[in-house]
């Protein structure tokens, strides 16, 4: 027990190294909440693209004309955006963005909070796109019977159908970014794990910080699969 306490005294009581990981917490934090609102962002646009000329292929391709070929180009454009980012490493994407794309910049947070919204909007793609197509024919017909176009169809009647529907699992994505920025100390970021780490090296003992660092990433995670599960039954709930 004294050598415990010792070890505990040693890793986050002396040179205040706590103070550390409450830094890289916050870091952890910040990078997590931009991120997921940058790829909700691109995630919907994304989506909004694939799922109208998925949706409206046949009856534009009748139509031809400018129109046609655009959204087809944007569709391309999005599928390869989509299949680049899900099919490479998100460490691998982060340090192109922080030595290639963004070499000359000198503070690796907005950089890693870029990187990983990027990463995300992939996800949150297929997860939005998902929600559209499965909404029935007849919620797009109704909007034209209301003589709503097709934009304001999806933005006044589908969007918000689709945010219900695909909350649970935008909640779950956020779990996964989360966990997923322990890479960012690759880019000289002091997040939760990095922190750990440098405890550890300078303290050479490993096992209390890095304990430490797992115990509050478990904590959160758990916080947040409860509010998930909160959320999930108060939708079936409402549903009924």
């Amino acid at each position: 027990m004294n050598k415990l306490k010792k070890e505990f005294v040693l890793n986050f009581i002396d040179g205040q190294r706590w103070k550390w990981l409450l830094d890289g917490l916050l870091a952890t934090l910040k990078i997590t909440a931009v991120a997921l609102v940058i790829g909700i962002a691109i995630g919907v646009i994304i989506a909004a693209v694939r799922s109208t000329f998925d949706k409206n292929k046949a009856s534009l391709k009748l139509k031809g004309g400018v129109g046609y070929y655009l959204l087809s180009v944007a569709d391309k454009i999005c599928k390869l955006y989509v299949t680049v980012i899900r099919g490479t490493p998100v460490v691998v994407q982060l340090l192109i963005c922080y030595f290639i794309i963004f070499a000359k910049m000198k503070d690796g947070l907005p950089v890693a909070m870029l990187a990983f919204g990027l990463n995300s909007g992939a996800y949150v793609a297929e997860i939005f796109r998902g929600g559209i197509m499965s909404i029935d024919e007849g919620q797009f017909e109704a909007g034209r019977s209301l003589g709503l176009n097709y934009v304001q169809t999806m933005q006044h009647i589908i969007i918000p159908q689709v945010f219900k529907t695909v909350l649970p699992t935008l909640c779950n994505e956020f779990i996964v970014l989360l966990k997923e920025t322990s890479v960012a100390g690759y880019v000289g970021i002091m997040d939760l794990a990095k922190a750990g780490d440098l405890i550890r090296g300078r303290t050479f003992s490993a096992f209390m910080p890095l304990i430490a660092v797992a115990l509050i990433y478990l904590v959160f995670v758990v916080i947040l699969t409860w509010l998930v599960g909160r959320l999930e039954r108060r939708l079936r709930n409402n549903e009924r």
